[in-house]
């Protein structure tokens, strides 16, 4: 689709080229006019101030006044047309030309013919028209004036008016033509000229306007730094990251991101060994990767810098350790699961025996207890390798946490107090699969539930929805009034098989992670200020999707 829209663009750049060149060429015309205009008031001029001896109309003032009154009236009307651009392009092109032909004709045969010297100008006429005409008619122009300068000087031998000069006025006669067609010559290059510099300029406006979308729609951040660490360019992916809602002119990049200018500063001072580090923005936001790239040889050209998101790495990473866990179930469930259902029905029979003391029945309890134990964890692990690929969907959160909390309260038999449901704002949408975070949500519920079964008050548990203000991407927030997670606890909470539960796999946030990182989401612990606990899912941004 957009490179039909680009297509569609640049046929509107190429009818507003040739309108542009419409215009441009109404421009010489009007220009001409209104040398024509100069012109025509000098004649008058030389007519009303003529002073003895004169040469200019000195065979017949009277027709000399006359034309030169007529040209100038025929000029200054011509100046009114041209801007109305009425009647058309042609007519007043062909029009206005032979008129120049015909007044300086006439002005020739009143002062004298060829050795007046006038029929330069009409060298000027032609050249002029044939240039704007820019067509092989302007041979007609040279042909009328050769036809109108022979028509005088035969007209002026029958009647004596004065010594006439035939080869003189042949010589002028070619001088027309050649003109006429080297001004063809010239005006057709210059016209070829001007339209491939505007189908060059099109070309490159469209061109840039294609790097302009493609980097815009880059989903890895670029940034242009000048010599004096000043932002110049970025696009959308590079704000998102950086936590930045919009950038000051000018601004520095040590104002926006301090670890990514120390990283710059670093990198510029020792280019071989100044390895990029990853960094995160804030505390909401995904680990960044800077690349340095410079701009040129010159120190002072300024830095190109990539940010890249390593949320994506890490995902193709998870799906590279999802394969290999597959593999790795399969064995344990061929390796493990067969022995251990014989331990466990070994352990059921040996329970039923009547001659069994009573530290014998605690024995196989023990066995029967940990054989379950052990296979909760093999299936715990099968369902995370089986895990299908995410299929992110758009959800509206508000509705879709209402109906999970309804389903949840059925499931648990609680109150419907006990777990409540508050997103702000209400249309706020999510980009994740339903069925995964389902998953992930059933999961963290029942753990806040268990948690916060001495809590007196309700609710038990909340899930808080909205919009990271700085980052501008939507969350969940699961708040339990449990005691709290230590520091120290804290750290290894999301490490696959550590529980604090005799009872617990220590699967359970481990997979909830691994599920949010498929979506390209990130599950964190928020502690909380007094007790409770608050684990918070953060969504990918929505612009990275459209």
């Amino acid at each position: 689709m957009p490179l039909l829209s680009s297509y569609h663009d640049k046929n509107i750049a190429l009818d507003a080229t040739h309108q542009d060149l419409l215009s441009h060429t109404w421009k010489p015309l009007r220009l001409l006019n209104q040398y024509r205009l100069i012109l025509s008031g000098l004649f008058v001029v030389l007519i009303v101030f003529r002073n003895e001896p004169l040469y200019f109309g000195s065979i017949n003032p009277q027709l000399a006044t006359y034309t030169s009154l007529a040209y100038l009236i025929f000029s200054a009307i011509s100046s009114f047309t041209i801007r109305w651009q009425r009647p058309g392009f042609t007519v007043q092109l062909y029009s206005q030309t032979l008129a120049d032909i015909v007044a300086i004709s006439v002005l020739m045969f009143a002062s004298g013919g060829v050795g007046s010297g006038l029929g330069v100008l009409l060298v000027v006429a032609i050249a002029g028209g044939s240039v704007i005409m820019a067509s092989r008619m302007a041979n007609l122009f040279a042909a009328v004036a050769t036809l109108a300068i022979l028509l005088e000087e035969t007209y002026a031998s029958a009647t004596f008016a004065f010594p006439v000069s035939y080869s003189h006025a042949g010589i002028l006669g070619a001088t027309f033509f050649a003109t006429a067609i080297l001004a063809y010559v010239l005006a057709r290059k210059l016209r070829e000229t001007e339209q491939l510099a505007a189908q060059r300029g099109v070309d490159l406006a469209n061109l840039s306007e294609l790097n302009d979308y493609v980097i815009q729609r880059m989903q890895s951040g670029i940034l242009v730094i000048d010599a004096n660490g000043r932002i110049r360019l970025s696009n959308n992916s590079a704000w998102i990251m950086l936590d930045i809602s919009s950038l000051k002119e000018n601004q520095s990049i040590e104002s926006v991101s301090p670890q990514l200018s120390e990283q710059l500063k670093a990198w510029q001072i020792n280019r071989a060994t100044g390895e990029p580090r990853v960094f995160k923005p804030s505390g909401t936001s995904t680990d960044i990767l800077p690349r340095f790239m410079p701009l040129g040889a010159d120190e002072a050209a300024g830095t190109l810098i990539f940010l890249e998101d390593t949320s994506v790495m890490a995902q193709q990473a998870q799906q590279i350790k999802m394969a290999s866990l597959g593999r790795l179930t399969a064995s344990i469930a061929h390796e493990v699961r067969n022995p251990l259902g014989a331990i466990s029905h070994a352990g059921q029979l040996l329970a039923e025996s009547p001659s069994l003391e009573k530290s014998d029945i605690r024995l196989t309890e023990i066995i029967c207890h940990h054989s379950d134990r052990v296979n909760k964890i093999v299936e715990n692990v099968l369902q995370l390798s089986r895990s299908d690929k995410s299929k992110p969907q758009k959800l509206v959160l508000s509705d879709w946490l209402n109906d999970f909390a309804n389903e949840f309260r059925r499931d648990q038999h609680i109150d419907a107090n006990e777990i409540s449901v508050d997103v702000t704002p209400p249309e706020l949408e999510i980009l994740m699969d339903p069925s995964q975070l389902h998953q992930v949500l059933w999961n963290l519920c029942q753990n806040g539930l268990r948690h916060s079964a001495d809590w007196p008050n309700m609710p038990k548990v909340e899930l808080i929805g909205g919009i990271i203000e700085n980052a501008q991407t939507p969350y969940i927030d699961i708040i339990d009034h449990g005691p709290g997670i230590d520091t120290e606890t804290a750290l290894k909470i999301f490490e696959p098989f550590f529980t604090t539960q005799s009872s617990g796999t220590g699967l359970g946030l481990y997979i909830a992670r691994e599920l949010c990182e498929a979506n390209n989401a990130r599950l964190i612990y928020i502690p909380m200020p007094k007790s409770g606990s608050c684990f918070r899912i953060s969504f990918s941004h929505m612009n990275l999707y459209h």
